[in-house]
C-alpha cells in the first residue's frame, strides 16, 4: 500500500517535469522567434537618422561647408525622477529656459533631443554633474571653416536639418544622405546601454566654380571700400563670359553661418547679386547701342550733335553736370557716357524693336543660375511704354534687374553675341565617382559676332579715353563700362515717386577685350564718391591685375 503511494507521487512528479519541458520546448524552440522579438522590442526602440550630408568645396578643393563632430545632450525621461531639479540645472548650464527642458523630459520616452552643437565648456559641466537620464552622444552638424566667405552664396543649414538659402538650399536633395534608423538598446535595469545605426546613405559632394582665392580677393575688396567709401553694400561678381562659370559671387556685408541664429536682421541672408533689384545706369548703354548696331541703324563712326540736354515730351533729359559735348560719335558717347547720345541711339529704333532686344538680352526673365531664390523684376512699369520710359532706359535709368542679370547680358557681348546661364556647379561627386552634369540651357545667339566686336572696340575705347579709364592696366586692352544711377525712394521702401540723393555705382569690363577669360563686375551701394568713375573702377582696376597676375595672362603689347 505504501509503495502505491510512493509509486503514484513518482509518476505525478515525471508528468509535471514532462509539462515544463514541453512549455519550455514550445517557447524556446519552436516558438522562440515571437519572443524574441517581443524582447527585443521591449529592449531596443529606433530614432529615425538622416545619412551623412555631401560636404562642399571650392574649386581647388578648400572646404566651404563641412561635416563636423559636435556633442549633443539628450534624456531618457524615464529614468529621471527628480525632474524640476534637473531641469534647472540643465537650464543654467546649456542657457535654455526651464519650461522648454522640464516640457521635454516630462515626456513618456527613453530619448528627447535637448541641444545640439555643446560648447566644450556645457560638455564639462555636464560630466560633472552627471545626472541621471541625461546622456551625451556625438553627432555631425554642419561647418563652414571660413566663416563669412562666400555666404550668402553658400546658405546654412537651418534647425531641422534643411538647406536654406544658396547652395545649401538649391542642391539640398542632391546634399542630403539617403534615411536610416538609429536603434537604442536598454539594459536589464531599463537604463540606455548602447546603440548602432544602419541603412542610412551619405550624401554628395560639389565641386563648386568658385576659386577660393578670387573670393577672398573680391571680398577683401569690398570691405576694403566699406572703409574708404563707406558703402551701404555692394557686390562683386568674376564670371567666364564664354561658359558662365562663376569665379567669385561677392556680398558686403556678410555673415557667419555658423552662427546664422544669431543675426538680428535677416535681410543680411540675402545674396544681392540675385535677389536685389536696382537700376544699372550707364552700364546698361552698351546694350542700346548692340541693338542699333545689329540693326545697322547706327555704326561706332556715326555722329549726332549734343546740346546738353533732350526734350521728351513734357521732360527734359540732361547729361552728368549738364555737360554739352558738341558732336560727338558713337563710339565717344560711350566714352563719355552721354545719356542724351543713348536717346539719339535708342529713337534709331522702334520702341517695339527695343524692347525686343531687351528681350533677347534677357532682361524680362531669371538667369537660371543654380541659387535659391532668384528675383527679376517684370518692369511693368517700363512697359506701360511711355516715350519717357524708353527714352531713360536707353542709358538705365527706370529699368530694373539683378547685378547677375546685367552680367549675363553684357556677358553676350565679350563672348561674341551668345547668352549664357551663368552657375556655380563644376562637379557632382557620389561615393568617389563623378557625375556627369547635364545642362539644363542652352546657349542662344542674340547678336552677332561683328556688333559684339564692334562693341567691344567700342568700350575698349572707353577705359583708353573716357570715364572708365581709372580702370585701364598699361600693356592690357580692357573693355569696360561705368554707370552711376540715382536710387528710386521705392527702393527704400517708401510709397513715394522720383529718385533719393543716394546712388549706385557700378563698373563691368572684361580683359583680355579681344579674347575674354573673365568679365568683372563691381557694384556699390551709395558710395561716399561723386560717379563711378572714381570709386568702381579702381576697385575693378585692382581685382583685374590680381587675375592678370594670379593666371599669368600675358599682355597685349608692350607698355
Amino acid at each position: 500500500m505504501k509503495s502505491w503511494r510512493i509509486n503514484l507521487v513518482f509518476i505525478l512528479i515525471i508528468l509535471f517535469s514532462g509539462a515544463i519541458v514541453g512549455r519550455l520546448i514550445y517557447l524556446q524552440i519552436l516558438n522562440h522567434q515571437y519572443w524574441q522579438a517581443l524582447a527585443q522590442g521591449q529592449q531596443k526602440f529606433f530614432v529615425q537618422t538622416q545619412g551623412e550630408r555631401g560636404e562642399i568645396f571650392f574649386k581647388g578643393g578648400e572646404p566651404l561647408a563641412v561635416n563636423k563632430n559636435w556633442k549633443l545632450v539628450f534624456s531618457s525621461p524615464k529614468e529621471i525622477a527628480q525632474k524640476e531639479e534637473v531641469a534647472e540645472k540643465l537650464a543654467s548650464i546649456l542657457d535654455l529656459d526651464k519650461n522648454f527642458i522640464l516640457e521635454k523630459i516630462k515626456k513618456d520616452s527613453y530619448y528627447e533631443l535637448i541641444k545640439k552643437k555643446l560648447t566644450s565648456k556645457e560638455v564639462e559641466e555636464l560630466k560633472k554633474l552627471n545626472l541621471p537620464g541625461i546622456y551625451l552622444e556625438v553627432e555631425q552638424g554642419r561647418y563652414y571653416p571660413y566663416e563669412g566667405l562666400a555666404s550668402q552664396t553658400i546658405g546654412f543649414l537651418n534647425a531641422e536639418n534643411r538647406g536654406q538659402y544658396g547652395i545649401e538650399e538649391y542642391y539640398d536633395e542632391i546634399l542630403r544622405g539617403k534615411e536610416g534608423f538609429l536603434a537604442k538598446e536598454k539594459g536589464p535595469g531599463g537604463y540606455l546601454i548602447n546603440g548602432f545605426s544602419n541603412s542610412s546613405q551619405r550624401g554628395s559632394d560639389l565641386i563648386l566654380t568658385l576659386d577660393y582665392n578670387i573670393q577672398f580677393q573680391a571680398e577683401k575688396l569690398l570691405k576694403k571700400a566699406k572703409e574708404n567709401l563707406d558703402i551701404e553694400g555692394g557686390q562683386i561678381i568674376v564670371i567666364d563670359p564664354n561658359s558662365g562659370k562663376i569665379f567669385a559671387l561677392s556680398n558686403f556685408p556678410n555673415f557667419d553661418p555658423n552662427c546664422y541664429s544669431r543675426v538680428e536682421n535677416i535681410e543680411i541672408f540675402q545674396n544681392g547679386a540675385i535677389q536685389k533689384i536696382f537700376e544699372p545706369g550707364s552700364i546698361f548703354k552698351p546694350i542700346t547701342m548692340a541693338a542699333a548696331l545689329e540693326e545697322e541703324k547706327i555704326t561706332p563712326y556715326t555722329t549726332y550733335v549734343d546740346c546738353g540736354f533732350v526734350k521728351v515730351g513734357d521732360h527734359t533729359i540732361y547729361n552728368y553736370d549738364e555737360i554739352s559735348w558738341g558732336e560727338q560719335t558713337m563710339t565717344q558717347v560711350l566714352e563719355n557716357s552721354i545719356n542724351t547720345g543713348a536717346v539719339f541711339v535708342e529713337k534709331k529704333l522702334d520702341h517695339n524693336l527695343f524692347l525686343e532686344y531687351l528681350q533677347k538680352f534677357g532682361i524680362f526673365e531669371p538667369t537660371g543660375i543654380d541659387l535659391a531664390g532668384e528675383v527679376f523684376s517684370e518692369n511693368l512699369e517700363f512697359k506701360k511704354g511711355y516715350e519717357i520710359n524708353f527714352a531713360t532706359a536707353s542709358f538705365g535709368q527706370g529699368i530694373e534687374m539683378t547685378p547677375i542679370q546685367i552680367v549675363r547680358a553684357l556677358s553676350a557681348i565679350a563672348n561674341g553675341g551668345k547668352l549664357i546661364t551663368p552657375h556655380l556647379i563644376e562637379k557632382i561627386i557620389r561615393d568617389g565617382k563623378e557625375i556627369k552634369i547635364s545642362p539644363n540651357f542652352k546657349e542662344k545667339q542674340i547678336i552677332s559676332q561683328r556688333t559684339a566686336s564692334q562693341l567691344t572696340a567700342m568700350l575698349v575705347s572707353s577705359v583708353e579715353k573716357g570715364y572708365a579709364k581709372r580702370a585701364k592696366i598699361p600693356g592690357y586692352y580692357i573693355a569696360g563700362k561705368t554707370g552711376t544711377s540715382q536710387i528710386p525712394f521705392s527702393s527704400f521702401g517708401e510709397n513715394i515717386l522720383g529718385y533719393s540723393n543716394k546712388t549706385w555705382q557700378t563698373f563691368v569690363g572684361w580683359l583680355p577685350a579681344f579674347n575674354p577669360r573673365f568679365l568683372v563686375l563691381v557694384k556699390l551701394d551709395n558710395p561716399k564718391a561723386k560717379i563711378a568713375g572714381t570709386s568702381t573702377t579702381l576697385i575693378a582696376r585692382d581685382l583685374m591685375k590680381y587675375l592678370i597676375d594670379y593666371y599669368q595672362i600675358p599682355p597685349d603689347y608692350g607698355e
